[in-house]
C-alpha cells in the first residue's frame, strides 16, 4: 500500500549537507515539507532547488521547514550546488538528504520496492517517480502528497498557497474553494451549524443549502 494523506510520515534516519538528522526530531514541533529529486545535475530539478531557496523565507513565515532529497551521495548534492547557484542565483542553505541506497525513496513510495538498494548506474529515467512533495504537519501526519511527471516543473508558489489553507483549516472549521487565495472568502464545513456559524464568524451567505461562504477568519 502506498502512503495515503493523514498517515503517520515515515520516520527515518539519513545523512544531510547538514549531517545526520532523525527525520521526525529534525521536524520538530513545526511543519515541513520534503521534497524529492531522480537525480543530481537534471536541469529541470536544478532550477527547482533554486526555486525553492529563493522563496526559502516564505516557508520559514508559516513555521515551515523545507529539505530536499536526491538518491544521489550527499559529498554530489555539495557540488551541485554550485551549479543551482549559477543557474538561479540562489544558495540552497536548507538540507539535502543523500539517498544512495534508496532507502528513503522506497520507503516514501517514490520507488518500487524491486529498484535495487544502490544509486550507481542509475539514470534520471530509472528514478522517474522520485518526484514527489511531501507536506507534514506537527503531528507527524502527511496533509498533502503532489507528484510530478519528470518534464514539469512543480509550482512552489502553489504548494505555499495549499499550506495557508491546511493551516486555516487546521484551525477553524472551515474549508477554501477551488483557487482560493489568501484573504479570500472560505467555506463553511457542515459540522457548524448555522447558529454557531453566526457565533462563530459573524455573519455568512447561504449559496446553496450545503455550500455557506464567510470572511477568512483572522484569529
Amino acid at each position: 500500500m502506498g502512503l495515503r494523506i493523514n498517515q503517520t510520515a515515515p520516520d527515518f534516519t539519513a545523512e544531510t549537507t547538514q549531517g545526520t538528522i532523525n527525520f521526525h526530531e529534525w521536524i520538530g514541533d513545526g511543519w515541513a515539507v520534503l521534497f524529492s529529486h531522480p537525480k543530481n545535475f537534471t536541469p529541470v530539478c536544478t532550477t527547482e532547488l533554486g526555486a525553492m531557496a529563493g522563496i526559502e523565507n516564505e516557508f520559514r513565515k508559516r513555521g515551515v521547514k523545507i529539505i530536499g532529497i536526491s538518491v544521489d551521495p550527499v559529498e554530489s548534492h555539495s557540488k551541485w550546488k554550485n551549479d543551482i547557484k549559477v543557474a538561479t542565483g540562489f544558495d540552497v542553505e536548507y538540507p539535502l538528504i543523500g539517498d544512495k541506497d534508496l532507502k528513503v525513496a522506497k520507503l516514501y513510495d517514490m520507488l518500487p520496492a524491486d529498484a535495487g538498494d544502490t544509486a550507481e548506474g542509475r539514470t534520471p529515467a530509472d528514478n522517474a517517480t522520485v518526484r514527489s512533495v511531501y507536506v507534514i504537519g506537527p503531528d507527524k501526519k502527511i496533509k498533502l502528497i503532489l507528484t510530478y511527471p519528470m518534464t514539469t516543473g512543480r509550482n512552489f508558489d502553489e504548494i505555499l498557497r495549499a499550506i495557508d489553507s491546511i493551516q486555516l483549516t487546521a484551525k477553524h472549521q472551515v474549508a477554501t474553494p477551488a483557487n482560493w487565495q489568501q484573504g479570500e472568502d472560505v467555506i463553511i464545513t457542515a459540522a457548524v451549524s448555522n447558529e454557531d456559524a453566526i457565533q462563530r464568524f459573524g455573519s455568512f451567505e447561504t449559496v446553496l443549502p450545503y455550500l455557506r461562504k464567510t470572511k477568512q477568519p483572522t484569529a
